[in-house]
């Protein structure tokens, strides 16, 4: 068998290819959609020059299906667009790749499909499958336990159709060209310690494709490159990694920044955010380099002269390119955002995402003149700043934007604010505990932002329960500084956050009625994930809306963020909100008409310390007496163990208090690692023993002991 680079010592032409990956935002079972984007980046990457084009994890049904996965429906249609692909000659001097679910031998797995020419080169299915985090991939798919091996796969009739090829190759398989070699691994199987990409490298495969669904985390995309760039900085080789990018219908934002690294280098790097739908990357590849850089890497030789070869497809093709001036892409270096960049950016775009596909006709916010609710304000404003932006050279923006701006097509493009006033309402929901400088910064927020805003007093409502509690029961509640119990002041409380959550929606379902305007507005929650954690919230209040943005956010990365925003984004009232002690507003203000109520008297803790707990549970798996041998000595400095042991047992009776508002909890952009979502990312009871008798009876004996 000839080496692959046999051709280019006979012929001294030096072996460079183009080679693309396709960022697409696609929607889970939007068949039509995604076939429509999966296309478009086909007809680019031609544009282009590309004669090898990788696409996203599960392209053709979206990632998101879940449950939809079982259903054989889905996989049928997985068929029926991938016959658009052959029939239609999107696949004609190409070689494309794809994702999908397929049934072989009655499992299904998580395939890619590679195609050239209108047939199927190989179906590779998913060795190692995600199940942690946000993921649960063993619930539908089946992992692919035959390594080097490949089976005949029959294609359903409707393949059959189109250009009568009746089978493929259907395992873990690399295919040969006439001039290199390309593997593949999925996704996880990159971050496995045994991952395929070791086996590929010694076996002299050349290009190495990896079709991913990552989604969007705070400070994750720097460890997702390393992980990227080191196995062909050490190995050689060439490395394509294409992502999703956008709400396919859920709680996670896939971060796209698809790109390619060869020799360690990285060539070609795709956006991380933005609100278009397709975007493909190329690279200019010498593939001379990568044999090379092995060579002279000894051991590696010596470790690959012994390998077990791979099972192989052969294909008559070139991928490579016959001219002699093809010069392979320049080194880059990565582009990273500021955690406050990517606040500003990620729920910006899933808020987008969600709009525009809900068809819904804006976005409704009970903003308070806070730190979460502006937070949450700032980011619609951004997400009108990057709409109008891609709107200009983007067809399919533009439409989005003139639909919701009702706009017709030969009207000019909105601005920012002006599509704010289109798509965003705000409200004051105001009591008599509201402070003045609190009603002041909504306002002023809303006008920087372009957002309509309404100051609504709920007070006579508030007087209306309480009457009518009064009348039913012959007791009046009253607030704690009037002489009230710690029940009554709660009570009190929750009647104003309750009602502001009825008033939101209500306002929601009829603003556009009264308007002359057509929709109805969903709902946006401002809780960040510490409240969450701490259940420092009323459940079905305010936190309870349609949607979340910050939800996954902690509420020290949100202060930055609106440092970072009174400066970056243009609403300079943010300085102030940031500048404000936190506080709820829903006790009685003090003598002097000032805010007498903060948060973080309230919770016992500050927001600092609650992110440090939320880190060592969920993060660092920790139980109540492992978080207090681990912070009697981090914090030694500032705490005695007696005060560590009072702060570790006052989280987590609030926190197993407070368990069930998670069985609730709106959803929420997922930003960080230690949120306590307890629809699929923290599984956990909600019924607690809040006392924690056998624990916090051995904390105190340790911290008593000093051991």
């Amino acid at each position: 068998m000839p080496h692959p680079t046999s051709s280019r010592y006979c012929s001294q032409l030096p072996r460079c290819c183009v080679v693309g990956v396709a960022t697409l935002n696609q929607w889970a079972l939007d068949f039509e959609g995604n076939l429509r984007r999966i296309k478009a980046s086909i007809s680019r990457a031609r544009s282009l020059s590309c004669t090898y084009l990788l696409g996203p994890e599960l392209s053709v049904t979206g990632y998101g299906c879940e449950d939809h996965f079982l259903e054989l429906d889905t996989e049928t249609h997985s068929w029926e667009a991938l016959c658009a692909l052959l029939r239609d000659g999107f696949t004609e001097s190409i070689v494309v790749d794809v994702g999908m679910p397929i049934v072989h031998r009655g499992v299904r797995y998580n395939c890619r499909v590679v195609m050239l020419d209108g047939k199927i080169l190989l179906i590779r299915p998913k060795r190692c499958l995600a199940d942690d985090g946000n993921y649960r991939e063993p619930r539908y798919f089946t992992p692919w336990r035959r390594t080097n091996t490949v089976e005949n796969y029959h294609l359903p009739d409707v393949v059959r159709a189109v250009h009568g090829q009746e089978t493929c190759p259907f395992g873990d398989a690399i295919l040969r060209f006439d001039d290199t070699t390309l593997g593949f691994e999925t996704c996880e199987e990159l971050f496995t310690p045994d991952a395929p990409h070791i086996r590929l490298a010694l076996n002299g495969v050349e290009i190495i494709a990896n079709g991913s669904g990552s989604h969007h985390q705070l400070r994750k995309l720097n460890q997702r490159l390393d992980l990227i760039q080191s196995p062909t900085r050490k190995m050689g080789g060439v490395y394509l990694y294409a992502n999703c990018r956008g709400c396919d219908g859920g709680r996670l934002y896939y971060d796209g920044c698809s790109c390619v690294v060869s020799n360690g280098d990285l060539v070609a790097q795709g956006s991380q955010f933005a609100v278009e739908e397709v975007e493909v990357t190329t690279a200019r590849v010498d593939l001379d380099s990568v044999v090379s850089h092995r060579a002279a890497f000894r051991s590696m030789a010596d470790q690959a002269s012994h390998e077990t070869p791979l099972a192989e497809v052969h294909v008559k093709f070139r991928l490579c390119s016959t001219a002699e001036d093809c010069v392979p892409s320049d080194a880059i270096s990565p582009h990273i955002h500021a955690p406050e960049e990517e606040i500003a950016l990620g729920p910006a775009c899933w808020l987008w995402d969600y709009l525009r596909r809900s068809r819904a006709a804006g976005y409704l916010l009970p903003l308070s003149g806070g730190a979460d609710s502006s937070s949450t304000a700032a980011i619609v404003g951004s997400m009108c700043q990057l709409a109008c932006t891609a709107a200009r050279s983007d067809a399919r923006v533009a439409s989005d934007v003139r639909r919701l701006a009702r706009l017709a097509d030969n009207q000019p493009l909105p601005i920012p604010n002006k599509l704010a006033a289109c798509v965003f309402t705000t409200l004051y929901l105001g009591t008599e505990n509201s402070g003045v400088e609190t009603r002041k910064r909504s306002e002023e927020l809303a006008k920087e932002v372009g957002a309509r805003h309404m100051d609504v007093r709920v007070d006579s409502l508030v007087a209306a329960l309480v009457a009518l509690f009064a009348a039913v029961t012959g007791k009046k509640p009253r607030f704690k500084v009037h002489g009230g119990t710690i029940a009554e002041n709660l009570a009190l409380q929750n009647i104003q956050a309750r009602l502001r959550m009825v008033v939101s929606f209500l306002f929601a379902q009829l603003l556009p009625w009264v308007r002359g305007e057509s929709g109805f507005l969903l709902v946006l929650g401002s809780a960040n994930v510490d409240e969450a954690l701490r259940g420092y919230m009323t459940k079905y209040d305010c936190s309870s809306a349609d949607i979340n943005p910050i939800g996954g956010i902690s509420k020290v990365d949100l202060k930055a963020f609106l440092r970072w925003g009174a400066d970056n984004l243009g609403y300079p009232s943010l300085a102030k909100v940031e500048a404000a002690p936190p506080t709820a507003e829903l006790e009685p203000l003090a003598e002097n008409g000032e805010v007498a109520q903060t948060d973080e008297v309230d919770m016992g803790m500050t927001y600092a310390e609650l992110s440090v707990f939320g880190r060592l549970r969920k993060m660092a798996r920790l139980g109540p007496v492992s978080m207090f041998q681990r912070l009697r000595y981090q914090w030694a400095s500032m705490h005695s163990a007696s005060e560590v042991a009072t702060k570790v047992k006052r989280f987590f009776t609030y926190y197993a208090m407070n368990r069930h508002k998670m069985t609730t909890l709106t959803p929420s952009y997922h930003a960080e690692s230690y949120s306590p979502d307890d629809n699929r990312h923290d599984l956990r009871p909600f019924l607690y023993n809040t006392k924690w008798p056998w624990q916090f009876a051995r904390i105190d004996q340790l911290a008593a002991t000093g051991k």
